[in-house]
Formats: C-alpha cells, structure tokens, sequence
C-alpha cells in the first residue's frame, strides 16, 4: 500500500562533536540532493512526503540554508511538501523573516519549529517571535511542525501551551508524540484527547515513540471514537529508520480505517 510520510529531512550537516565526544556523522542516511531523496521516496514506496531541513548541530544558520533545497525539492517532484525552517529567537530574526518570504511558495505546508536549538516557548523574549511565526502560518495555512522530547524546552509541558495559545486556528502537528515516556502517558492518558474535544486543531507523529504507545493510543482511539484523524505516520529519516517506524506503527493500527488515515488520509487533508 502507498505511504505518505509526514516528517523527514533534507540536508547533509557537518560532523560535530556531540556530548564532547569525537566528530561524528550520526545521520547516516542524509542525503544532499534531491535525486538522492527522490530515489529513496522510490525504493521505500513513499507516495509522498512532507520534506524539512536537517537539524542537529547547534548552528542554526545550517537549518536555514537548506530551506531553499526543501522548497525546490517541492516544487520539481509533485510527491513532495516542502517544511521551512523558522525560529522565534531574536538572534534569527532577520533569517526567520527571509524564511517565512518563501511562505506562499507552491508547495509549502509546514513551518518547523525546535527549541532544541535555543529559546523556549514559555519564554517571554520568544513570544513576539511565535506570535510572526503563527501568525504567518494562520495566513498562508500551513501547519506549524514542533519537535517534543522530554524535559527542557522541547518538554510537552512547555510545547504544549503552543497548543493552548494558538491551536484554536492554526494547525500544530507534534512531533514523535511528546518524545519519551512521560510525555506519552501524559498525551493518551487525557492531554492529547482532551485537546480534540476543545476543539484545538492538534496533530501528531509516532517517530521515535516508545513501544506501548502506539498500541495503548490505538486502544484509546478507538475507546474513545475521536483522534483517529489526527495521527500521522513519519519516519523522521535520516534520524529515524523508516521500515522500523513503519512496522511498528503499522502492528498498532492495523489494515482498517485507522490504518488508512495514519498512513494515507491525514497527510493529505493536512500537507497534500
């Protein structure tokens, strides 16, 4: 069956010596063309996917220099949704607001934000920041894509007051579902439901997700009769490993209508 893949990058980043170990290259599967990114689309049978800049090493210049590639990339195979790059800090100002000129692009959906870089979404100094961001993404109706992981500034407890703030009109998708234990316990056992039924326009992915959640939020979904079209599948590649991330949300959902929507449907009401 085809796949449609909500969150993966584009972009080769230098090696870095992450956690004052020697200089590495962890993401072995980053490509830097858009040939190579095509040709892996092919060979995995992705029917589409939504495309963004890589991400790691703590230099965000690096991130914003592959929002171009992203947005060609979009723009020369219709298989693919191109995500930009922003950031609400003041130190990225003049970078976030050449990143958001490239808006209106055809085939932009996505605005990605990641306080792994800086900042922090509880933090007063960002919010005339978010306030651009969201506010760009409610007029061009894209969705703001937010990396979770647990504590800090990426915590689901500070990224989820994105959410509250701005998820009564703009769509905020949450990336790898909180991020870790806690986070997902925290999002099935009420938070993530609790938004749908406020109306919240709140979307999610199971990248790097422990192994009970996607099996106990697929239990609630279907207990509950609501989130079942707000979950999306995504191999957060070259981070992640597809066939791993497939296989396991796939055991989870089955091959009925839940199915269908993580894999198919909710992509393209969200980013075709």
């Amino acid at each position: 069956m085809p796949v449609n893949d909500a969150h993966r990058h584009l972009g080769v980043l230098p090696a870095y010596p992450f956690y004052g170990g020697p200089a590495v290259h962890p993401d072995l599967g980053a490509r830097a063309t858009i040939d190579e990114l095509i040709a892996d689309l092919d060979a995995e049978g992705t029917e589409r996917a939504l495309v963004i800049p890589n991400y790691g090493v703590p230099d965000p210049e690096i991130a914003f220099s592959f929002n171009e590639l992203c947005v060609e990339a979009a723009q020369r195979d219709d298989r693919i949704r191109a995500g930009l790059w922003v950031s609400p800090l003041d130190r990225d100002a003049d970078r976030t607001a050449k990143a958001l000129s490239l808006a209106a692009e055809p085939g932009v959906r996505a605005l990605k934000l990641s306080f792994l870089l800086g900042g922090r979404p509880t933090d007063p100094a960002c919010r005339p920041g978010l306030d651009r961001i969201f506010a760009a993404a409610r007029e061009h109706d894209l969705v703001v894509h937010v990396h979770t992981s647990p504590g800090a500034a990426s915590d689901i407890d500070e990224v989820g007051t994105l959410v509250d703030h701005y998820g009564d009109d703009v769509k905020v998708h949450l990336v790898h579902f909180g991020g870790g234990m806690s986070g997902h316990i925290k999002l099935v056992g009420s938070r993530f439901f609790d938004w749908i039924a406020a109306g919240k326009q709140v979307y999610t992915d199971l990248s790097w997700a422990i192994g009970f959640a996607p099996r106990w939020l697929a239990a609630e979904v279907d207990r509950r009769g609501i989130g079942g079209d707000r979950i999306l599948f995504a191999s957060d590649e070259p981070w992640g490993d597809q066939a791993g991330e497939y296989a396991r949300l796939a055991a989870a959902a089955g091959d009925g209508e839940l199915a269908d929507l993580v894999f198919r449907g909710t992509f393209d009401k969200l980013y075709g």
